[in-house]
């Protein structure tokens, strides 16, 4: 599993810290190739991030900015992309399990909480209840044009 990561000038810092975290911790991490600067903007970090999150199987993203709901918007115009806005682990459970997330949004919040949202992602299993897979295939088909 790849963890890609990007943060806009607000989330820059913890996102880089959060890269060192993983890979410590033995995690395919990587921060994207962009870069920041006091005039960036949030859409180029969410659109490079979610553009390796399809390219490469099985993998995941974190993006991070203020308060994650513009990154989070971005995120989202990325066909293929279902990215949900967390500010704590059971919202990361219920983003991945329920609603077959594969991109999380945030800001603002402090590395603790940061490195918990993102450990319990990582370790919350994908959709399996029938009623979450069908609503799952509701938003794929209607981002198919079906």
């Amino acid at each position: 599993m790849k963890i890609f990561i990007g943060g806009d000038h607000q989330g820059a810092q913890m996102g880089k810290e959060l890269e060192k975290k993983l890979i410590e911790q033995g995690y395919q991490a990587e921060y994207t190739k962009i870069e920041n600067n006091p005039q960036d903007d949030y859409p180029d970090f969410a659109f490079d991030v979610c553009k390796q999150v399809l390219k490469n199987k099985d993998s995941f993203g974190i993006l991070i900015c203020g308060n994650g709901i513009g990154i989070s918007i971005a995120a989202n115009k990325v066909k293929g992309i279902r990215c949900a806005r967390v500010l704590n682990e059971g919202d990361a459970h219920h983003a991945k399990n329920h609603n077959g997330a594969n991109v999380i949004a945030f800001g603002g919040l402090d590395e603790n909480t940061v490195l918990n949202i993102v450990k319990t992602f990582i370790e919350t299993p994908n959709p399996t209840e029938e009623r979450h897979i069908r609503r799952i295939n509701k938003i794929i088909n209607y981002e198919k044009g079906a």
